[in-house]
């Protein structure tokens, strides 16, 4: 469904060592928003919810929510940790246009 990068995989187990509150993974959530249509929502979160698919790789889990999950299936996460724009970078084959930011997408 989902593929992280090494350096996305390394980028969550890092973010999970540095959250005040206990983590066990990364949630990717899609919302109505950002300058294309849709945007990708960020979080970690302790345990998966109802309905969500969790994907496990490299020592790291991904939830995804029910509704999320048709918009990103096929979807490589990737993490840039460039000193311009650092951050998480999605390449998704459901997205018909991109804005020039990157996080959200039509």
């Amino acid at each position: 469904m989902v593929t992280l990068t090494d350096s996305a995989i390394a980028a969550i187990k890092f973010a999970v060592t540095q959250a005040p509150e206990p983590a066990n993974g990364l949630r990717i959530k899609v919302e109505a928003g950002g300058c294309s249509g849709f945007k990708y929502n960020l979080g970690l979160e302790s345990e998966p919810r109802d309905g969500d698919a969790v994907i496990e790789a490299g020592g790291v889990k991904v939830f995804i929510d029910r509704d999320s999950q048709p918009h990103v299936g096929g979807m490589t996460v990737d993490f840039t940790p460039g000193v311009n724009s650092p951050g998480f970078t999605f390449d998704n084959p459901n997205a018909r246009e991109n804005c020039a930011c990157g996080k959200s997408f039509g």
